[in-house]
């Protein structure tokens, strides 16, 4: 049996992608959009379960997102998984029975202290991680260089809670790093460039969203896809509204598709500031925009899209758009390796326009 994990969307979204992809050699890049499919999918006896979030959004995408997995014949377990140490308790003991029948654990963020906490209970020997975004440049970029697994937006200083949790991250990397007796898969559509030694990467090209979905009716606008940044205390507030201003009136952008950790406050100020049509989507953008209709233009910060969207409608006609972000946006909080790391994720984006950031 196959167990997969996920706490986000996009996560089940790849769960669901990997599970339909054909089971492809190692190779070192990401692969372009638009080449040829392959019919035969790998995913018999899988079970997906999620640890819930707390937050509405994230919430509402994910039993979104469970009602596909189950449609396709998925079984999918929802475990109320947060609210102290009571939950956590409840939910190791819940999953002990599938925790020992396991023959491969699929994961959507290596980073999360909850999966890191559950790798450390498993002994499977095959392991797969999904993309949750950008988050997996950092995570390779980690493993490589055999640093602790720490999201690139945190600051170098580590807190009590996190000197506390030390050994579980520690073990959870180690059982990422692949050995005679253990497997490793990455299945992405991020750029993957250096790859540790026994790594297998399998190319995401999101065969099943676009077999699914689409193609989309394109409107005569642009549309804007929003970051949380401000959120995670990268850019500061108001230049991010300024930002998003600049960018909508330079390029007739209507609407502005929120991120899920986006407030409603900020929203409000956006669309105030700027008359955006404010688009609260209920599945993860790759879909809606499949599902359409979308912008002949989609405009992003660096973020997911810019790798992800250009897959998602390859021969659509439609041109997916990446704006930098200026050093003087970054707040005194955002992390050091901030500046780089978004660099890094427009410089490698494929098949998209670069943007200047409005001056």
């Amino acid at each position: 049996m196959d167990l997969a994990f996920v706490e986000s969307p996009v996560q089940l979204l790849n769960v669901l992608e990997w599970a339909h992809a054909p089971a492809l050699p190692a190779i070192p890049a990401q692969p372009g959009p638009g080449a040829a499919r392959t019919p035969a999918g790998r995913h018999g006896d899988l079970t997906v379960v999620v640890l819930s979030p707390t937050d509405p959004m994230s919430r509402g995408q994910l039993r979104r997102m469970v009602e596909l997995a189950r449609d396709e014949g998925i079984t999918v377990r929802w475990q109320e998984a947060r609210g102290g140490a009571d939950a956590v308790v409840r939910t190791v003991r819940a999953l002990g029975p599938v925790l020992r029948r396991a023959e491969r654990i699929v994961i959507g963020d290596p980073f999360s202290r909850y999966v890191q906490l559950l790798l450390t209970l498993v002994g499977t020997r095959r392991l797969t991680v999904v993309d949750d975004g950008t988050a997996t440049m950092e995570f390779v970029a980690q493993l490589t260089r055999g640093e602790p697994l720490v999201r690139w937006h945190r600051r170098g200083r580590r807190g009590p809670r996190e000197l506390l949790l030390a050994p579980v991250s520690a073990a959870a990397r180690r059982r990422l790093t692949p050995s005679r007796c253990r497997e490793v898969e990455l299945f992405t559509a991020m750029p993957v460039e250096e790859v540790p030694d026994g790594i297998t990467v399998t190319p995401n090209r999101l065969r099943w969203t676009r077999s699914r979905f689409g193609p989309p009716r394109l409107t005569r606008g642009a549309d804007l896809v929003g970051t949380s940044l401000v959120e995670t205390g990268v850019v500061g507030p108001e230049q991010y509204l300024e930002a998003v201003a600049s960018l909508a009136g330079a390029h007739g952008a209507t609407r502005y598709f929120a991120h899920r950790r986006e407030g409603t406050d900020k929203l409000h100020r956006l669309a105030a500031a700027t008359g955006l049509e404010i688009v609260r989507p209920d599945l993860p953008l790759e879909l809606i925009a499949r599902r359409g209709p979308v912008g002949r233009t989609v405009l992003s910060f660096p973020s997911t899209v810019v790798h992800t969207l250009p897959l998602a409608l390859a021969g659509t006609g439609v041109t997916v758009a990446v704006c930098d972000i200026a050093p003087e946006w970054l707040q005194d909080t955002a992390s050091p390796r901030a500046q780089g790391f978004l660099a890094g994720v427009t410089g490698t984006a494929r098949h998209v326009h670069r943007l200047s950031a409005p001056a």
